[in-house]
């Protein structure tokens, strides 16, 4: 399956594919305060692929917190926090918000609430290897 999405101004667009039905996807509600603030809800699936356009570079915040261990892709015309990528020895992954998904509404599991606090870096991108979509970045932020 496929789906299309993009921050509301459209200078980040995204497609992501599973071979999952979008029903059969568990989404992930991050306690974190950043995905608190956002109202994201995070979407994964490590057999998918994620791909992130950016045209204007200049316009998207890469920003990095806590243990810096991934780029938090956010437009800095609309605000619109669109996904987090992470490089993990040579290969990038990344968790998207499903919230920028044009059929948002076919994810129709309720978000697991959880919590990363106690993770060392390792652990968090041991995580993140299993868990998160094969990425790629085109336009990379600066």
């Amino acid at each position: 399956m496929r789906f299309e999405g993009r921050c509301h101004c459209g200078n980040l667009e995204v497609t992501f594919e599973t071979s999952q039905r979008p029903e059969a996807l568990a989404p992930r509600e991050c306690g974190c305060t950043f995905c608190r603030r956002h109202g994201s809800i995070a979407v994964s699936d490590p057999a998918g692929s994620l791909e992130v356009r950016i045209r204007d570079a200049g316009e998207v915040s890469r920003y990095r917190f806590g243990l810096r261990t991934a780029d938090f892709l956010v437009c800095r015309t609309c605000g619109v926090y669109v996904a987090a990528v992470s490089t993990i020895e040579g290969a990038t992954y990344a968790t998207l918000n499903a919230n920028v998904l044009e059929a948002r509404e076919a994810f129709t599991q309720r978000p697991v609430p959880v919590a990363y606090d106690g993770e060392t870096a390792e652990e968090r991108l041991g995580r993140r290897r299993r868990a998160w979509t094969p990425a790629v970045v085109r336009g990379r932020p600066r």
